[in-house]
């Protein structure tokens, strides 16, 4: 398998307008970014993944972008951005831009020349129908939007105010390539590509037999040429990392994306975890790890999260964020590290931040969310219900603001802050857990060093010891001699492994475990509630 820099990276996620506000305007912004940058460096990641934060009338959090040229005032100018990409680089570390191709503001110049007339240019620029078909978007009941100068239909697979680029269009394509190749120029380390899998319509746009199931949104005949042009015009010319947002795929549709002989993206994310596994499902969850890492090993390579700005925390939603916070937080840290692919960590998530539960659908920011909750509200359901449904999957709850200390705001801005701050910033915070030698901060600290230090965390062959146990997670990571052991006890309670008869004489040695006081026994492991730990062994 060839190595590569970015197998080998840990990337944190900054959602920067919920991470550090230096203006008090109550938006995060990319000075906070910068002057938090040490906090991130001495966590020992290597890439930092930044949400969008081209210009913006941010009706979607900056994924609905106006000029792809100029940083919104919210996050500050691009004299700021370039001190940015200064100060990551000379920390050792490396920068990539989350990049919205699929579609554009409404307020895009490109957009409002192709609204103008049916002959303008720009037209073709994105795509209009007479008639709109049955299609569902992402945040809409309908993925068209009657404009009325014009008498016909625009698409957009999200918001209203997001419509569709055309992609089929060569002057399209173009015009985004040398718009990738400027930011490329300016010395970023790659792209997060996002819904990149959603770029190639199908043709003649039939009506879904299913409307609910979105997934003719994707995938679509056309979508690797696209991205294999787009490799052969700007990605091959620059030494860099791409990811894209793939949603709806298998792992042999998923290999298509990132099988390294395609020459079309590094890595990719695939959703069957977030998108498709609501609540934690142990038997489901290792299926598709097993069929991931068969799919991909050796071909193509994987990505490992478990929350991002899209997706609830990990410790609400797939722990424990009460009784068992931080050791559960601990153990979800460690599965994504050790498992096989990229680890993601999402701002917060190292300190054990949690999800919110909000009075008032007033208190929501987000766009799916409360749109989703009108249609509800106005089928005639009863709307404390319809708020409760939605809430646990809601987009705020990884979007609050950054929790740094006790103080108003959890530190986060002298203002008032966008979003609401979690109510348990005060027992939550980067201050107490810098302060707590055992704290989920240093856990992580540790999993991350481990993971630069031994290249079987990397590059290791992976192999599930339990796949029909509900609660002991068990496998293996081996690599040129080196074999390595991982239990995990996903569970609020003490449960029992017995080591498999392979590895029954093998001496272990613990490298790493979220209990201080472990033990050693013998074939037979007693774990406590959300217990981790790494083995090797001899």
């Amino acid at each position: 398998m060839k190595r590569t820099w970015w197998k080998e990276a840990v990337v944190y996620q900054v959602y920067w307008r919920s991470f550090f506000d230096s203006n008090g305007d109550g938006y995060g912004d990319l000075e906070g970014l910068i002057q938090k940058l040490d906090y991130i460096h001495d966590l020992g990641v290597d890439v930092i993944w930044l949400n969008p934060c081209y210009e913006s009338p941010d009706k979607d959090n900056g994924y609905d972008i106006s000029d792809y040229y100029r940083i919104m005032d919210k996050a500050g100018d691009m004299e700021t951005f370039d001190r940015l990409l200064h100060e990551v680089h000379q920390r050792g570390m490396k920068l990539i831009m989350d990049l919205v191709v699929n579609h554009t503001s409404d307020q895009h110049p490109w957009f409002i020349e192709s609204r103008s007339s049916k002959d303008n240019p720009k037209r073709d620029w994105y795509i209009w129908r007479d008639k709109p078909n049955n299609w569902r978007s992402y945040f809409t009941p309908s993925a068209w939007e009657y404009d009325e100068k014009t008498g016909q239909y625009y698409f957009h697979s999200f918001a209203v105010e997001q419509p569709d680029l055309n992609w089929e269009n060569k002057e399209v394509r173009e015009e985004i390539y040398k718009m990738m190749r400027f930011w490329l120029d300016k010395g970023i380390d790659g792209f997060r590509l996002d819904a990149i899998a959603l770029l190639a319509k199908p043709d003649g746009f039939p009506d879904a037999e299913n409307p609910y199931d979105i997934r003719y949104l994707t995938n679509n005949p056309g979508v690797h040429e696209y991205l294999q042009e787009m490799h052969d015009k700007v990605l091959k010319h620059y030494d860099i990392f791409t990811v894209g947002e793939v949603a709806f795929v298998s792992p042999e549709e998923g290999l298509k994306y990132v099988e390294e002989d395609r020459n079309e993206l590094h890595t990719l994310f695939h959703f069957e975890v977030c998108d498709e596994m609501p609540t934690w499902d142990p038997i489901r969850f290792k299926q598709i790890q097993k069929r991931w890492y068969e799919g991909l090993w050796g071909k193509g390579w994987n990505s490992q999260f478990l929350n991002n700005h899209d997706h609830t925390r990990q410790v609400t939603r797939y722990g424990n964020d009460k009784q068992f916070r931080v050791e559960s937080a601990k153990l979800l840290a460690t599965l994504v590290h050790t498992l096989p692919g990229t680890p993601y960590i999402y701002q917060g998530e190292e300190i054990g931040m949690t999800g919110v539960k909000f009075d008032s659908i007033d208190d929501y920011n987000d766009i799916a969310m409360k749109n989703k909750y009108a249609e509800e509200v106005a089928k005639g359901r009863d709307p404390k219900e319809v708020l409760e449904s939605l809430q646990l999957l809601s987009r705020d709850n990884s979007r609050t603001p950054m929790q740094w200390d006790d103080s108003e705001h959890a530190g986060f801005t002298t203002g008032t802050p966008w979003l609401k701050v979690n109510p348990n910033y005060k027992e939550i915070n980067v201050k107490q857990a810098l302060a707590a030698p055992n704290s989920v901060y240093y856990y992580y600290k540790k999993l991350i060093q481990l993971r630069k230090q031994n290249p079987v965390m990397v590059y290791g062959t992976f192999r599930d010891l339990s796949e029909n146990e509900p609660y002991i997670y068990a496998y293996t990571r081996e690599l040129d001699g080196v074999r390595w052991l991982i239990v995990l006890n996903h569970c609020d309670s003490d449960n029992v492994y017995t080591l498999p008869e392979e590895l029954s004489s093998a001496s272990r040695r613990l490298l790493l475990g979220n209990y201080i006081d472990v033990k050693e026994e013998g074939t037979t492991l007693h774990m406590r509630p959300h217990e981790a730990r790494i083995y090797a062994l001899q």
